[in-house]
């Protein structure tokens, strides 16, 4: 059963690469060198060793949120091979009741594989329909490019799941950090969301986030 999951789980990933359009075996990233639109330069052939190609970065969990959970990534700017092949490699844990909170990835598409526990993972389309479904031991799920998605432990014991992402670098935004972890000011905040300036304000509390004074007048034509 192990086998097939995650056969299927990288030819997800290796569909990814046949949009990378190389005309070199690959491109190691030059860590030396600038960060541009396209990636990093390639490091000179001679320099690259296996090392290069291997990431130990997902051995153990991430940094644990609020939210009880944590997620580790192997982006490019951490793993030097994967620079313009269009992959992404990321480890999620869950404690009991652990979310991961509604996010996006604007530049890939998401394919999540459960490796133990049960988990209620979910996103939403542009039309505001909820796409929801609980997910047990080696299931997998995708989550379309740009799409508000989550994951939460709906289980009684940790949690754990592997996602790859169709990019080497792509991106996250996380919709509580957005807004209450920024500078955008409350007064924005209430304006946008329906929400109270109290309720605002403690959030901003919990996040870390700050709020220039802008004051919001209204118009005369």
């Amino acid at each position: 059963m192990i086998p097939t999951i995650f056969f299927f789980f990288f030819i997800f990933a290796l569909l990814s690469v046949s949009h990378a359009s190389l005309v070199v075996d690959f491109c190691v990233a030059d860590y030396t060198a600038p960060n541009g639109p396209t990636g990093y330069s390639c490091k000179s052939p001679k320099d690259v060793t296996v090392d290069d190609f291997v990431y130990h970065g997902l051995n153990t969990s991430g940094k644990t949120t609020i939210f009880n959970s944590s997620a580790a990534f192997g982006f490019d700017t951490q793993f030097p091979g994967l620079n313009g092949l269009g992959i992404t490699t990321g480890r999620l844990d869950f404690g009991v009741g652990g979310v991961i909170p509604l996010h996006t990835h604007p530049r890939a598409s998401e394919l999540i594989v459960v490796i133990k526990g049960t988990i209620l993972a979910g996103f939403v389309s542009t039309d505001n329909v909820a796409y929801i479904k609980t997910l047990h031991k080696y299931d997998v799920m995708v989550f379309p490019q740009g799409l508000l998605h989550f994951q939460i432990n709906v289980g009684d014991s940790n949690a754990l799941a592997f996602v790859s992402l169709g990019s080497a670098n792509p991106g996250i935004q996380t919709l509580d950090s957005a807004l209450f972890q920024s500078n955008i000011s409350t007064s924005i905040i209430t304006a946008t969301t329906l929400l109270d300036a109290d309720t605002v304000e403690k959030l901003k509390d919990v996040f870390g986030g700050s709020g220039l004074n802008y004051m919001l007048l209204s118009m005369k034509v």
